[in-house]
This record gives C-alpha cells, sequence and structure tokens, in this order.
C-alpha cells in the first residue's frame, strides 16, 4: 500500500508547478515586513551619528569632517535601529536583497560640493556669531571692571543746588526766580583762568 501511494504523491508532483520561485526569470516578491538593506538618503541626513550609537553591531561611520555616511552591508544585522531612531528621517529600510560579492564591501556616501558648501557657511556663521558674544561678553566685563563714581559728587555737580527762596515743589506757590546755573564743568575752567 506504501509503493502506491507514492506512486500517487510522484504523479502528482510531475504535473503539478514548482513550489519553488523561478527567481531569475520572475521578480522576486518580497513579504510586507521583509528588513532588506538599508539605504540613506545623503541629501537630507544631518551627520548626527545617532545611526551610529543605537547600531548593535557597529556597522555604520559617521564623519563629520569628511562629511561621509558608510555602513558595511554585511555586519548590518536589519534590525532598523538606526531607521527608527533617525531624527530626519534619512534611513530606509528597501526590499531588496543586499548585492552579493567577493569581497566585504563598505558603502560610503558623501556630501555633495553644495552641501560642503553649504556647511561651510553655517560653520562660519556660527564662528561669527559666538565671535560676537565673546566680544560684547567682553565688553560688558570691562565696563563691569571700571570703578563706580562716588555717591554725591557727580550728582551733585550735575543738578544745581535749589535757590535759597525756593519753595518744594508740589506746594501750589510759584517759586521765585533762579539764577542760571553754569555747568559744573564750565565753572571749574572758569574758576582756573
Amino acid at each position: 500500500m506504501a509503493f502506491v501511494n507514492y506512486i500517487a504523491y510522484e504523479i502528482r508532483n510531475l504535473f503539478s508547478t514548482p513550489a519553488t520561485e523561478k527567481f531569475p526569470k520572475e521578480p522576486a516578491n518580497f513579504t510586507e515586513r521583509y528588513r532588506g538593506h538599508i539605504e540613506n538618503d545623503i541629501s537630507k541626513c544631518i551627520l548626527c551619528g545617532m545611526c551610529m550609537r543605537t547600531c548593535p553591531s557597529n556597522a555604520i561611520t559617521v564623519s563629520k569632517p569628511d562629511y561621509s555616511w558608510s555602513i558595511r552591508p554585511f555586519s548590518c544585522v536589519q534590525c532598523k535601529a538606526c531607521v527608527d531612531v533617525c531624527p530626519v528621517h534619512c534611513l530606509s529600510m528597501v526590499n531588496s536583497y543586499t548585492e552579493p560579492g567577493a569581497e566585504k564591501t563598505q558603502i560610503t556616501n558623501h556630501y555633495s560640493e553644495e552641501q560642503v558648501a553649504k556647511e561651510e557657511e553655517k560653520k562660519k556663521a556660527i564662528a561669527a556669531k559666538v565671535a560676537a558674544a565673546k566680544a560684547a561678553a567682553a565688553a560688558k566685563a570691562a565696563a563691569a571692571a571700571q570703578p563706580a563714581p562716588k555717591a554725591g559728587t557727580e550728582t551733585a555737580a550735575a543738578q544745581p543746588a535749589p535757590a535759597a527762596g525756593a519753595e518744594p515743589a508740589g506746594t501750589g506757590e510759584t517759586p521765585a526766580p533762579k539764577a542760571e546755573a553754569q555747568p559744573a564743568a564750565v565753572q571749574s575752567v572758569q574758576g582756573e583762568a
């Protein structure tokens, strides 16, 4: 009886379609949640390094001085932690296989010349703001370091003394006319001459 069941199974397989995919002839069908490989849209990337710090296999390297982002695809474990933590959402998981190769490769993305020029302008603007803030702080410190004028000497010289017969303000009576007082600086110069 077992032999009859085996012959029936073989005849069914002989006339049915293959259970495997015809990959080279037909494109591969990836499932909805398949994690293929990571791609970076370098035009959005701010090189913050969050993906590099989050990567459990240390497959990602970010270099701000070189304006580059690189990944070792065969070291990546496709955990999607870098995609989830990216603040500008420039990383994405692409539903396709990692291209095979004879050697372990490193994929490096560099900023374009326009992006490098913009970053240099930002650095110059920040340096100018920092220099202006330091100059303002130095000026404020210099103003605070100058000795304060003695109380009473400058205020008495700047305001003329009230006349002997003058009434205080707010009494309702008109005060007697005052003799014109010259500023203190002019008086001291005339006294020396």
